[in-house]
């Protein structure tokens, strides 16, 4: 089967792992579901398990992806649902399983020609969105849901404050916050992400760590040792930081003084539910709200979307589709 896959990791050098070609997919239980897949969106997770971050290398060889959107054998339409876990053994939540994986860590990816995943990861897609829309959903898009949805505690009127907002999950949090009625504040090291925050719905921009006009109902935070002690005194009192990431690096100062005396909650976020993914499928065709793509390209130029998403030279998804 054609597909892009790690060949091996390299953290010096990842993309020389990068490799096209036909693979043999990992076997998966006999009751999963074949996609023919249409189209697939590029993440850092990709990047980071050609980097040995998100893989090992006895599990290389390993097709990459977890975003994806195809057909059925049956002629559905569907969006995959990248996480891998059992609903019952994490309390109704597949994302609190233990043993959760995504897809490319345990189970072959979705940069392929098909996908197999258990159907209770397959999501109606809509004909309201297209194929290369719905393949940006399943990790960024949901990731940001997620955390605007269920753990911010927010509700239409109050005011976000998005850390970093030029990358993938910040940039998504920006448009569906709009999307939900919520007033939305973006912080950026560069004017020009600045801007493109604010072409994208932000109501006003920072630079980073600037002092802020007023304090906020919650923030979202992707960056972690670099933003949190601004994060942290941005918010009200009794307000909520909601975390899914660290690129900047974890050991951040927790600042527990302000957190207990200002009653601040912190709530960490991975990924969604495929229940939350249909939530956000539903958001998106009620407001009209889309994700917004970089580019589209052929799966035969991964090479190519990869070197954007490892030089940074990117806003918003890139989608590759398949034939």
């Amino acid at each position: 089967m054609f597909a892009v896959y790690a060949s091996g990791i390299n953290a010096d050098d990842p993309l020389s792992m990068l490799t096209l070609g036909e693979i043999e997919p990992i076997p998966t239980p006999q009751d999963w579901v074949t996609v023919n897949v249409k189209a697939v969106s590029l993440n850092h997770h990709d990047l980071w398990a050609l980097r040995g971050t998100a893989l090992t290398a006895d599990q290389a060889p390993m097709i990459l992806g977890t975003d994806a959107a195809g057909v059925t054998e049956d002629g559905r339409e569907v969006i995959v649902h990248g996480v891998i876990g059992d609903p019952d053994k994490g309390r109704g939540d597949e994302t609190l399983d233990p043993k959760r994986s995504l897809l490319s860590e345990v189970y072959s990816g979705a940069m392929a020609a098909q996908v197999r995943v258990p159907a209770r990861n397959l999501i109606d897609k809509p004909a309201e969105l297209s194929f290369e829309e719905a393949a940006c959903l399943p990790t960024a898009w949901l990731t940001a849901y997620r955390m605007l949805v269920t753990k911010s505690g927010t509700q239409a009127g109050d005011l976000v404050l998005v850390q970093g907002a030029a990358g993938g999950v910040a940039s998504a949090v920006i448009v569906l916050a709009k999307a939900l009625g919520l007033r939305v504040w973006a912080t950026s090291r560069d004017e020009a992400k600045r801007d493109w925050a604010k072409a994208l719905g932000a109501d006003e921009v920072f630079e980073s760590g600037a002092r802020l006009p007023g304090k906020v109902d919650a923030v979202i935070d992707s960056v972690g040792e670099a933003t949190w002690s601004h994060s942290l005194r941005a918010l009200r009192p009794g307000g909520t930081i909601v975390t899914c990431g660290a690129t900047s690096g974890g050991a951040a100062n927790a600042d527990l003084n302000r957190v207990f005396f200002l009653q601040l909650k912190i709530e960490g976020s991975t990924m969604g539910t495929a229940e939350e993914l249909r939530g956000l499928v539903a958001l998106l065709i009620s407001s009209g709200a889309r994700p917004v793509i970089d580019r589209v390209l052929p799966i035969t130029a991964a090479a190519e979307a990869f070197s954007a998403m490892n030089t940074g030279e990117l806003r918003g998804k890139i989608v590759m589709t398949l034939s």
